[in-house]
């Protein structure tokens, strides 16, 4: 008795005496307890997964959209890669961190050299190596996106670092369940509990600015929709500060429940809460004024903040971030203006760049057609059906002289304006698939267009794909000798097909007709 009274005694002066071999206990055991973690199946599969997935991605080669990443979005995609890894995480830290009880060893723990508190930080450095590797593939999978020769845009480091401390968050949060409610069925009805929680704060807030950034990771996302750097408006500073605060707050409050009682950890304690509390209330501002009035300067005046270049005859305005993408864009203006005839083919074009930013970065609204002569809409994203989509832009303008009237087309010269998009194509067919919306090359269907589409009978559909099987300078030659019959107001699709040698279907009727 008096040995082990000794023993105990002699042992817990070690820490106080030389506090450099009580950290490398800690950190000896820190060590152990990660690689206790990757021991357990929903750590390992979900990491491997997470790691596996992303290096794939990393060197697949991208097409369509997605070989012209917005480095403004590619930075926020990189949240949602580790949701399942610290979810894992979470559970897991939390059955290490009741090893000792479940197994009935927390009487030896109590003779040992280290004190819980000290158990505990251990604990919740075995999860930073698996931060450090979210880390390390969110770097690696956004500088692959941004040596893509077709990036564009800026990224935040704010918005990347948010992988990382999601997973030192679950971790800790894990850890701290684990002092307060000592049991294993607390992880899974936390999972369950937090869902739950956040889905019912966001009802009973009606998604409120402060509610929605409470959670860990915000997404916001559009479909088509890609805004200047400048006009993102996402308060990503603010929102890394506060999940630093936070897994600061939850480590410390796991610390002091397990009789960590020093000035320090009470004084970090109270500075984490203080820098939670101010990214929560700097992260709720919403949009302010300022980016406001900007943002609706680019939608409705997006001359104002463009600069414009000169590729051969025709003028390409973009936002500054896109300039270098105007040669991308004159490539499909050099392949539909050399297929119209008349004054079109020589007619000098104003490309714009247009962007709807008045509903943030959620909003597809709608571009309004341009009104003035010979200028055309090109969208913030490009790449895959974006290029046909652009190709049939310029051609309704050739065809019918504005963007606006491009849009009403709905006679023979609906074929005119679908030949001038797809004839010079080097997979005329697969790009008709791809700029109708039902991704048909038969029958009626909706085209789409930067801006207004048109609507295809079935009949100008057959004519058009008796078109595209021709040999293109034959077809090219019959639309130039005839482009001012072709471009007549209210000529037939019948007659269409006549003057260009096309089989007239039957029954073919314009779409005012159907």
């Amino acid at each position: 008795m008096s040995l082990a009274t000794r023993t105990a005694a002699e042992s817990t002066a070690v820490p106080q005496d030389d506090p450099r071999r009580s950290w490398a206990a800690v950190f000896a055991l820190a060590r152990f307890e990660t690689r206790d973690l990757l021991r357990y199946i929903p750590v390992l599969v979900t990491l491997m997964l997470y790691v596996g997935y992303t290096a794939w991605t990393l060197f697949h080669e991208k097409e369509g959209m997605d070989a012209f990443p917005a480095l403004q979005d590619a930075d926020r995609a990189t949240q949602t890669g580790p949701l399942l890894l610290g979810i894992a995480l979470f559970v897991c830290v939390n059955r290490c961190t009741l090893r000792s009880r479940r197994r009935g060893t927390d009487r030896q723990f109590d003779v040992l050299v280290m004190e819980p508190w000290r158990r505990t930080v251990a604990h919740v450095l075995s999860v930073v190596p698996f931060a450090a590797v979210t880390a390390l593939v969110v770097l690696g999978e956004f500088t692959r996106q941004a040596l893509r020769p077709g990036a564009v845009g800026h990224g935040s480091l704010a918005e990347m670092a948010v992988g990382p401390l999601y997973v030192l968050l679950c971790g800790a949060f894990g850890v701290l369940l684990a002092r307060l409610v000592p049991s294993t069925f607390a992880a899974p009805v936390g999972v369950v509990g937090l869902f739950v929680f956040s889905v019912f704060i966001s009802a009973g807030t009606g998604g409120a600015e402060w509610s929605r950034w409470l959670s860990p990771i915000v997404g916001e996302n559009s479909g088509n929709t890609v805004l200047p750097s400048d006009l993102v408006g996402r308060p990503a500073a603010w929102h890394a500060l506060y999940l630093t605060g936070l897994v600061l707050l939850l480590a410390l409050g796991a610390v002091l429940a397990s009789g960590g009682r020093t000035l320090y950890l009470k004084a970090g304690a109270a500075g984490a809460l203080a820098l939670t509390l101010a990214g929560a209330v700097g992260q709720s501002g919403g949009v302010s004024a300022q980016l406001a009035a900007a943002r609706e300067q680019a939608s409705v005046s997006p001359q104002r903040d463009q600069t414009c270049v000169q590729r051969g005859d025709s003028t390409y305005c973009a936002f500054p971030e896109w300039t270098g993408r105007a040669g991308t864009w004159a490539e499909v203006v050099d392949r539909v203006q050399p297929l119209a005839g008349g004054t079109a083919a020589r007619q000098p074009l104003l490309v714009r760049q247009r962007v709807e930013a008045r509903y943030g970065l959620s909003g597809d609204g709608a571009i309004d057609p341009l009104t003035a002569p010979g200028q055309v809409t090109v969208g913030t994203r490009w790449g895959g059906n974006r290029v046909p989509e652009f190709a049939v832009g310029v051609a309704s303008v050739l065809v019918a002289g504005d963007e606006s009237k491009g849009g009403e087309l709905c006679d023979g010269r609906v074929v005119t304006t679908m030949w001038l998009a797809l004839g010079g194509a080097s997979h005329p067919m697969t790009d008709l698939a791809n700029v109708r919306l039902d991704d048909s090359v038969t029958g009626s269907a909706y085209v789409l267009a930067p801006t207004s589409g048109l609507y295809m009978t079935a009949g100008q559909t057959d004519v058009l794909r008796e078109l595209l099987e021709r040999p293109r300078g034959e077809v090219t030659a019959s639309v130039k000798q005839h482009w001012t019959q072709l471009t007549a107001s209210g000529v037939s699709t019948a007659q269409v097909a006549r003057v260009l040698g096309a089989e007239v279907p039957k029954g073919a009727k314009d779409c005012a007709e159907e």
